[in-house]
């Protein structure tokens, strides 16, 4: 077989080329080019190592050619019947997905492939294999991840988009002399978080971990407008931190008639020792409180995830100084272009 060759017609040859540039499957054009390769008198070890495939597929392309001719070119998949994978079922699936096996009638609180058969099936009619329903979820870009935990807000849905829409409106309605920020939190631990991570085969990373933890907290204000982010320090996450977080606002906007503050419901923002500093001038800062439990709603929320992925998650910083310098650096590096004013603890 190896010094077989393919004697083509000059018509066949163009159509073969023709049909290697115009379509869209790679095995269908490699099927052409071995041909192609094989009128020359290249043998199906000297195919193989030309394009990279192997020569008992190439040894097959040629004998499939011989015995049927073009046909023996195209994709024999197109004869397996009527595709299921339509963009209907696919929809479909894409809508199951969102929700639960629960929702459904299901015992089992997550998906698995032969749930999502067996479900799809009911609603579609389609059966199709494991192998299928793999492509089906790799062609919706669906994959396995890790659920969020989050806590349900007690109040109704009414309420909530209501509050919700007036915040909005606070945000986007500002006038001259206003500013709007989004305050919020984050905690800093010397003992880092595992996330995810590149790994090669066979081969698991580590990560060193001080052993005892320490925290710092940071307590930062996203302006709406701009972007541009005030933060402050502190050793502890107290009514004090959030003060020194408002002082930091008057500063750095020293010409605003109101600081609109849009925040949660902690209760270091809404303590005694808060609401008397905020008599003392006189509704120059308005605090703007967010439903319960609706971090979405919080601008500043994907900032703190950022500075996690970037700085916090996987780290190796011995002490608490080294993590918070990264800390700080990446924040000057975010915000670099707003000149960011950081303050420390003192």
């Amino acid at each position: 077989m190896t010094g077989t060759v393919i004697r083509l017609q000059h018509r066949v040859k163009v159509r073969i080329r023709r049909l290697r540039r115009q379509t869209r499957s790679a095995r269908v054009a490699t099927r052409c080019q071995i041909v192609l390769l094989a009128s020359k008198g290249r043998s199906s070890r000297q195919i193989g190592e030309s394009l990279g495939c192997h020569r008992s597929w190439a040894s097959r392309v040629m004998v499939a050619f011989r015995e049927r001719g073009e046909a023996a070119l195209l994709d024999g998949r197109e004869d397996n019947g009527q595709q299921k994978l339509t963009e209907e079922y696919l929809a479909e699936l894409h809508d199951v997905v969102e929700l639960r096996p629960t929702d459904f009638g299901g015992r089992r609180p997550t998906w698995t492939q032969e749930l999502l058969i067996k479900v799809m099936a009911e609603r579609t009619g389609v059966t199709v294999s494991p192998a299928t329903m793999s492509r089906a979820l790799k062609r919706n870009g669906a994959r396995r991840g890790r659920p969020r935990p989050r806590v349900r807000c007690p109040w109704s849905r009414a309420r909530r988009k209501a509050r919700l829409r007036e915040i909005e409106q606070v945000a986007k309605n500002a006038r001259a002399g206003e500013v709007v920020v989004f305050a919020d939190e984050v905690d800093i631990h010397l003992n880092p978080k595992i996330g995810l991570d590149w790994m090669n085969r066979g081969r698991q990373k580590s990560v060193m971990t001080p052993g005892k933890n320490e925290k710092r907290y940071l307590a930062g204000a996203k302006n709406a407008q701009t972007g541009r982010l005030t933060c402050v320090e502190r050793p502890m996450k107290n009514s004090w931190l959030f003060l020194a977080l408002l002082s930091a606002l008057r500063e750095d906007y020293p010409r605003a008639r109101c600081i609109h503050v849009i925040l949660d419901n902690y209760r270091i923002h809404h303590s005694k020792i808060v609401q008397q500093a905020l008599k003392q001038h006189e509704n120059r800062i308005k605090l703007h409180f967010l439903p319960p439990y609706c971090p979405d709603a919080n601008r500043i929320e994907r900032d703190w995830q950022d500075l996690h992925a970037n700085v916090t998650r996987n780290h190796e910083c011995a002490d608490m100084n080294a993590l918070m310098t990264d800390v700080w650096a990446w924040i000057d590096e975010r915000n670099g272009r707003f000149a960011t004013k950081i303050r420390r603890a003192a």
